[in-house]
């Protein structure tokens, strides 16, 4: 299989993992490729509003699959990112009894993603994973915070309050006011 198609295919199923866990799993902030100090690149990562994280690999091929079970993250899963984790991979690839415990499976058919096995009901994160997925937030806010320099994030966060003072008041048409924003990550 030519690199380029396999990596078109493997970008196809990181955004069909990023659709799923925003849509259908209910995370609320969703990652994906991002590196970070800890080593380990998650394909896409997700967290819920009760702070649970769900990691999900994407793999293309029989041997990407294989290959996947000697990363360090794998050989040492104390250490891994998720409190739950999942595979999806092409309708058929890897067989449930492949999969490692605890582990869930989903499966990609065009543009349609089944749940097939669903990952165990424990939480597989530890607190050294916790401290892996806090760095790669805080990258992710660094790079973030690197793109709208001159401003730092609390400024970029507090915009609505000076478009509204720039408008005489009001903010503009479709920008909903702080108070009334659905934002399961703060306290109501």
């Amino acid at each position: 299989m030519p690199k380029a198609s396999s990596e078109a295919k493997h970008a196809h199923l990181v955004a069909l993992a990023a659709d799923w866990l925003r849509c259908r799993y209910g995370c609320g902030i969703v990652l994906s490729e991002q590196y970070c100090a800890t080593g380990e690149v998650p394909d896409v990562i997700g967290w819920k509003p009760s702070c649970q994280s769900v990691l999900v690999e994407c793999k293309v091929s029989r041997s990407d699959f294989l290959a996947d079970a000697h990363k360090p993250c794998r050989t040492h899963p104390e250490e891994a990112l998720g409190s739950k984790r999942l595979y999806l991979a092409p309708a058929g690839m890897i067989a449930p009894g492949e999969l490692p415990k605890h582990w869930g499976l989903l499966e990609s058919k065009g543009r349609d993603v089944q749940l097939v096995v669903k990952p165990g009901r424990i939480d597989l994160r530890s607190p050294t994973g916790l401290m892996k997925e806090m760095n790669l937030l805080l990258a992710s806010l660094r790079r973030v915070e690197v793109r709208i320099e001159p401003q730092t994030i609390t400024e970029f966060l507090k915009w609505k309050n000076r478009m509204a003072d720039y408008n005489g008041g009001q903010l503009p048409e479709g920008i909903t006011q702080q108070e009334q924003e659905r934002n399961p990550y703060l306290a109501q």
